[in-house]
């Protein structure tokens, strides 16, 4: 049988069947033009990939503040156990930190490189006013046992001029060190570091003052505006809706006064609480001491309750017994719910100023060691000035007559006062007959 001629198309040509032949179903879905139906479905499963990263970005973030959230309270209550010292320890290290991140936010890099200097001076100021203000709060409350050392008497009494020359000394090496070119960066590098030194260092310094006059007033002031922020937090979303201030535009009016409500009546409640206990109302005797030190004192007189009646138009005879405190914790509450915010706020235009959203990093989830110490640094300095001026019993101490007589007697007026207070001791039956003869 004759075998058919092969019969060729011209449009097989020339290679041309590849593009002749039929495509299979894959290929010929992907080269037609898609439905809008699937257009619409591609476009929303794009959209959700983003989203759900999104998601589990903020979910983790969520996470790891809310771990150190409770890792950080719990090691506030540590601290209040261990005692006076590892308090002072921790708002020392706050202090160095807080300072390290406001004073790089004005760094630049250029600059750095070129004035190396610049950066030695800023810890220099640093450390000349952390001795001044250690020194001062070293001498109001432990005079007595400075003012009789032969060796510290001599930086106890010329404590400021000491502090004062060697901060002289460093604004000389300022001057020396201006360069050419860089005056304007220079100049506002000092004037930085003393705004920080300012708002961070000498703040904090009266935060330790309060441990010294007992660590209710440390406590209750921190309490009090943890108690603000969160209640800022829950009232704001659950029925806020007026903005408040520009500078923070997810706080609200609503918030802002429901935080308000709720910070006066923990406060309230916190009080009644603390004042039970001498380890959180007696002033610093023992550096030493801790929350099992059994610590004891006579007792401000803010802590005892007193009598108190309503006006007799009120109809009512009856008599309350309220401590004193009672009433300046709706002071302090509301200093923590009206005044303590603008602390925040004040770092929150600091912040924008210079497009960063945190001071740092220090604290996982949280930002840095300021983003959380902005308004516990004003409400320390507040309760401070609050205390000083309304609650504070002075009294005459061993350390103000010592210096008093250091200062004001004669050597022979000393001795006098000695012998008297030996013969006044020994007639009290305190001292031996020995020990009044020594005197």
């Amino acid at each position: 049988m004759a075998k058919p001629k092969s019969v060729k198309f011209q449009h097989r040509a020339n290679g041309g069947g590849a593009d002749a032949r039929r495509p299979s179903s894959s290929t010929d879905a992907s080269s037609e033009p898609a439905s809008p139906r699937r257009e619409i479905r591609d476009a929303l499963t794009d959209e959700k990939k983003p989203a759900a990263s999104e998601y589990e970005k903020k979910k983790q973030t969520f996470i790891t503040r809310t771990i150190w959230t409770l890792i950080m309270i719990a090691g506030f209550f540590g601290l209040l156990a261990a005692g006076h010292v590892a308090i002072l320890g921790v708002i020392t290290v706050v202090q160095i930190i807080s300072f390290k991140e406001v004073i790089a936010i004005a760094q630049v890099p250029q600059k750095k490189k070129a004035l190396p200097l610049t950066r030695s001076l800023n810890w220099y100021f640093f450390a000349v006013t952390m001795y001044y203000l250690y020194g001062e709060s070293v001498l109001y409350y432990f005079k007595h046992i400075l003012l009789v050392d032969k060796v510290l008497l001599p930086f106890a009494t010329h404590h400021r001029f000491i502090s004062f020359m060697v901060y002289l000394m460093g604004f000389v090496f300022f001057v020396g060190s201006l360069k050419k070119g860089s005056y304007k960066f220079q100049f506002r590098q000092f004037a930085w570091t003393h705004m920080a030194l300012f708002l961070i260092v000498f703040q904090a310094h009266f935060m330790m003052n309060n441990v010294f006059e007992g660590l209710i007033w440390l406590f209750l002031p921190v309490s009090l505006v943890i108690t603000n922020d969160i209640f800022a937090y829950i009232c704001g979303i659950t029925f806020g809706r007026t903005p408040l201030i520009q500078l923070s535009p997810k706080k609200t009016v609503e918030g802002f006064v429901g935080a308000w409500i709720c910070t006066v009546i923990i406060g309230y409640g916190l009080t009644n609480f603390l004042i039970k206990y001498p380890y959180f109302t007696c002033p610093v005797s023992d550096l030493g001491a801790n929350a099992f030190s059994g610590l004891t004192c006579e007792p401000n007189p803010v802590f005892i309750a007193r009598p108190y009646q309503l006006p007799e138009w009120s109809h009512i005879d009856h008599t309350f017994w309220i401590e004193p405190i009672q009433f300046h914790i709706f002071v302090l509450a509301t200093f923590a719910s009206l005044i303590a915010p603008f602390g925040g706020f004040f770092a929150s235009g600091l912040k924008r100023s210079f497009n960063i959203k945190d001071f740092g990093d220090s604290i996982p989830g949280h930002g840095g060691m300021t983003d959380r110490m902005d308004c516990q640094f004003i409400m320390g300095t507040l309760a401070y000035m609050y205390y000083q001026s309304f609650i504070a019993v002075y009294k005459t101490t061993p350390g103000s007559i010592i210096e008093s007589a250091m200062w004001g007697l004669t050597p022979e007026e000393q001795m006098e006062v000695i012998r008297g207070l030996g013969k006044h001791l020994y007639n009290q039956g305190i001292v031996s007959e020995k020990v009044s003869v020594h005197c």
